[in-house]
């Protein structure tokens, strides 16, 4: 009787271990639920050196100041034609760059004076933020902000530090910059209404090394927004390219808080590949992005609009593998988008979002099977038989990653056979293999952290 209590014991102390293992997974926030259920967003880059005629040279645009800021005149501003471009391609969220490298801020700042309220254009009145906001919400798509205060060439500011040979100088000005900066943040999160994300060009580095504090402003005034990113905190992490893809597996967990990579230098070595792949047993959740501009082909990589450069858009076939590559990775896809000298988005480069929205929606609009459920294996029947050569899973990533490990097999005329086998799984995971006329489709997950909750898992026959 005592062994047999002892034993009752010992499994139910084994039951409340794994119990507290699977609660100890990292999950993620609502914010970070979002994000990732959202899968694909543009960033839209605009800033004074469109439009100078001269091709962008980052090196040079961070340590130059734009001599004459009233070049900065779009004819024809139209945010609707921007953001219809963003949903035609089938984005759920957009960005917008309110202050990049030349420090000039696209909206009606009253702590920076190198703002909209300094130039001639709609008499010094226009705000571009409050514009695409609008916009946004007219669309039906999330308004995110990018605020640049790592770099500003206007007032000399190189990687967060002023610049200046007189140390007293320097302390002086950095203290005034870092509160404009803190202030900027505050009139941006607090003029127009809830944000979807806010990002922060390279980080926002850390406090404790000088860096403006921006982190307690946006936790005060925009809870429910991503933040990306500081030393103290990140709520995703960079996907270690600006290719649009990741690496696979891609996990959605990471064994640090923040991509700081100066605090956490492994997640710079061997080009990024930490940040590619993330750690299936990091106690922190950091999902991946994969950004990439429109304009990145042809051994071009455009973030902002130059003239004569429409060469250099992705064709559709490689935006589809990109989508492939990032999406059906787990990561969450952002295209880079770049409004023109006119203030619209050229036609070149809405057409081709629209063309990769709709490949998109035909592409995965009829699955030849669509079954869902918890456990760990699904199966569907495919009558009569049919060819099948790509797979779409997803699980419910609201209790964290359980899937580690899993196959996918048909059944053909000879019976049952593995034509895939993975990891990582997440929020999506899209894969190929030769085509096979099957019968039947099985999904067995061959490791787990508790049980799985498959949300989605369908097949689908690809034309290439």
């Amino acid at each position: 009787m005592k062994d047999m209590f002892s034993k009752a014991i010992s499994c139910l102390a084994g039951g409340l271990l794994l119990a507290t293992i699977t609660m100890a997974q990292p999950r993620p926030t609502p914010a970070q639920l979002a994000w990732q259920r959202a899968e694909l967003g543009v960033v839209f880059h605009y800033d004074l050196h469109v439009f100078d005629g001269k091709k962008y040279t980052q090196g040079g645009n961070r340590i130059t100041p734009v001599p004459d800021y009233n070049i900065f005149h779009p004819a024809s501003l139209d945010t609707d034609q921007w953001l219809q471009a963003a949903k035609d391609a089938g984005a759920r969220f957009a960005i917008l760059t309110v202050t990049h490298e030349t420090g000039f801020a696209l909206y009606q700042s009253d702590v920076n004076p190198f703002c909209l309220k300094a130039v001639k254009w709609r008499d010094g009145k226009g705000d571009i933020v409050a514009d695409f906001v609008a916009s946004c919400r007219k669309f039906g798509i999330a308004p995110g902000l990018y605020i640049g205060i790592r770099w500003n060439a206007f007032m000399g500011v190189h990687d967060f530090k002023v610049q200046g040979d007189s140390s007293r100088f320097r302390s002086a000005r950095q203290a005034y910059y870092n509160r404009m900066c803190q202030g900027m943040v505050k009139e941006l999160c607090t003029r127009y209404g809830p944000l979807f994300e806010i990002w922060f060009d390279g980080g926002a580095s850390d406090p404790a090394d000088g860096a403006p504090d921006v982190l307690p402003v946006v936790e005060k005034h925009q809870p429910g927004a991503l933040f990306y990113w500081n030393g103290q905190r990140s709520d995703a992490r960079w996907g270690g390219s600006e290719t649009g893809t990741v690496g696979y597996p891609c996990w959605s967990s990471f064994p640090y808080p923040s991509m700081l990579t100066a605090r956490y230098p492994r997640i710079a070595e061997n080009k990024f590949e930490l940040a590619k792949h993330g750690d299936k047993e990091g106690k922190y959740w950091l999902p991946a992005m994969a950004d990439a501009p429109l304009r990145g082909y042809n051994g071009r990589h455009e973030w902002f609009w130059e003239p004569g450069d429409e060469h250099s858009i992705y064709p559709l076939a490689d935006l589809l593998a990109m989508y492939e590559q990032s999406v059906g990775r787990n990561a969450t896809l952002i295209l880079g988008v770049t409004p023109d000298t006119a203030g619209l988005v050229p036609e070149a480069d809405a057409r081709c979002l629209r063309e990769f929205g709709n490949a998109v929606k035909e592409r995965y609009a009829h699955p030849v099977t669509n079954v869902q459920g918890a456990g760990r294996t699904l199966e569907a029947a495919i009558r009569p038989a049919r060819h099948i050569n790509q797979v779409m899973i997803s699980e419910d990533i609201s209790a964290g990653e359980r899937i580690l490990s899993f196959v996918v097999e048909v059944k053909t005329t000879g019976g049952w056979r593995q034509v895939y086998s993975g990891t990582a799984i997440g929020n999506k995971h899209i894969a190929s293999f030769p085509a096979v006329n099957a019968r039947a489709v099985r999904l067995r997950v061959t490791e787990a952290r508790g049980e799985p909750n498959i949300t989605v898992f369908q097949t689908y026959f690809i034309q290439q």
